[in-house]
This record gives C-alpha cells, structure tokens and sequence, in this order.
C-alpha cells in the first residue's frame, strides 16, 4: 500500500495540475480524448463523483475516497478546477470552511459516471464486495431505476448511510438525489454503509444480515426495492 501510494504521488508530480491545452496526451481531435486528458487521471472522475450531491469539504473527499494521498487530491483538485470541472467556495458563518463543488458543466458528468458503471457491473470480474461510499450506493440507485416501472410511483424516500444523509423523490419515473434528512418520508433505510445497502437492495440478503434498518409499509419497502437490478454478466470468451 505505501509503494503504491509513493508511486502515485511520484507520477502525478511528474504532471503539472492544469493540463493545459486540448492535445497534450493523446494529440487526438477527438471528445473522447479530450474527456480522457479532463477525467482520465487517476482519481479524478471519483472526486467528481463524489461531488455530485453538493459541494464537500477537503476532509470530506478524503474520508471517501480513503487510498488518496492529501497531496495527490490537492493537485487532482487544481487540475478540475482548472478544467473548469469544479470550484471553490466557503460556507458562511458560523464555521467558515473552504468547500469544492462542481460547476454546472461539472454536473454533467453524472451521465458518464452513470454508464460506465452500469456497463462495468456487467463484467464478471466487478467484485461487489468491495468499499462502496455512500454516495456511490446512491448513485447507483439512480443509474440502476427501472424508470419504466417507477412511472406510476411516488415516494419520498430517507437514507442515513454512516453519517451521510440523503432524501431520494421517486416520481414520474425520475429520481433526484439530495442530501440531507426530509420533513417527512414514505420509507427510511438505515445502515452502517454503502456496501450493507447494496448487499440488500441487490444481493437480496435480509436487511438484519447486515444491520439494515428500514421503516415503512411492507408493499412499498417491496416496491421500491423491487426498482433496481444490476445489469446481467457479460459472457467469459
């Protein structure tokens, strides 16, 4: 582990924070390639997806992303804020604090992030068990919806995962993501983390398994559950 982060911080110091113009990897026109030389290094699209709930805190991105270096998540910062991918602000008083967050622009990465990873869970080598955040798990949700299913439901739904919080609104087929706790809720899950969610929703293991705890009526804790599946294995050749 410390060999892999010495290399990781040896190779991005070798790389200035601002990538400067379209063409410095690949000399390639195309938008593939320019995406690549905007989110291609390493960490750099995670630290985009975990901002795609509202801005964070630098301690926040690194308690989420724990195998990056303060260093190494400091330049992958300048470089996105270079790009234009994010920005910082600070919160107001009464705790002044330096918050990164993503540009509109930035926002619109979340397609990307969604596809990739619906086309990766499909491969039989994606190890589910694996280190999930909390705001991986509920981006999963939103990549995974059957939207068709969930035309004709409406909930309100709370999640409290470790100490993140988010409110999914399930209507029209459409799910946005917030964070924070709602006035009221259909359903409430809570859970110690991503990965004991994810075991629930798409492993169908029982919720005390793995210290799930879920509030609301049996046939809408049913339903709603019911809305996700993970993309079927691609075959070995």
């Amino acid at each position: 582990m410390k060999l892999q982060k010495e290399t990781d911080e040896r190779n991005s110091s070798e790389r200035p924070a601002d990538r400067g113009p379209h063409g410095r990897w690949y000399a390639d026109a195309c938008g593939t390639a320019f995406g690549l030389e905007i989110l291609g290094e390493r960490w750099s699209l995670l630290i985009v997806r975990e901002l795609m709930f509202g801005p964070r805190r630098f301690s926040d991105l690194r308690s989420a992303l724990p195998g990056i270096s303060a260093k190494v998540l400091t330049e992958r910062l300048a470089g996105l804020e270079a790009n234009g991918v994010l920005l910082r602000e600070t919160a107001p008083e009464p705790a002044p604090v330096q918050l990164y967050g993503l540009t509109r622009w930035g926002y619109d990465a979340e397609p990307i992030i969604q596809e990739l990873g619906r086309w990766a869970a499909a491969s039989p080598f994606h190890d589910p068990t694996l280190p999930l955040s909390p705001v991986s798990f509920m981006l999963s949700l939103r990549t995974m919806l059957d939207h068709r299913a969930a035309r004709d439901m409406q909930l309100v739904v709370a999640f409290t995962i470790g100490t993140a919080q988010f409110t999914a609104t399930l209507a029209g087929g459409e799910m946005p993501v917030e964070r924070g706790l709602p006035g009221a809720a259909d359903l409430r899950f809570d859970a110690p983390g991503g990965p004991s969610l994810a075991a629930v929703f798409y492993g169908g293991v029982r919720p005390e398994e793995v210290g799930v705890t879920i509030h609301g009526e049996a046939a809408r804790i049913a339903a709603f559950t019911g809305l996700f599946t993970l993309p079927p294995k691609a075959p070995q050749i």
